[in-house]
């Protein structure tokens, strides 16, 4: 499964290229993203990214929920692992 991840721009790093070039965080982790899908963004924006794409701008209660919620699956994820490891066989 192929997921999109909210991220914050720290700095467009050239803004006259055609892709638009970006450090985005990701919760501290940075990476160097496309901006081109997106025109509009700016530093300090929080956008939607796909494979090294940022694909639609965020506003920051729709990147923390979107954040919160992938945090639960993987919580989630890890119980189910958790209770598949201890189930006794029937």
């Amino acid at each position: 499964m192929c997921l999109a991840l909210p991220g914050e721009i720290l700095e467009i790093l050239d803004p006259e290229d055609l892709l638009r070039p970006a450090r985005v965080s990701f919760d501290g982790v940075c990476k160097t993203i496309c901006l081109a899908y997106v025109p509009e963004a700016r530093a300090g924006d929080y956008v939607l990214v796909h494979v090294g794409f940022a694909l639609t701008r965020l506003d920051a209660g729709e990147a923390a929920r979107i954040r919160q919620s992938l945090t639960e699956a993987l919580d989630l994820e890890a119980l189910i692992k958790e209770e598949l490891l201890h189930e006794s066989p029937e």
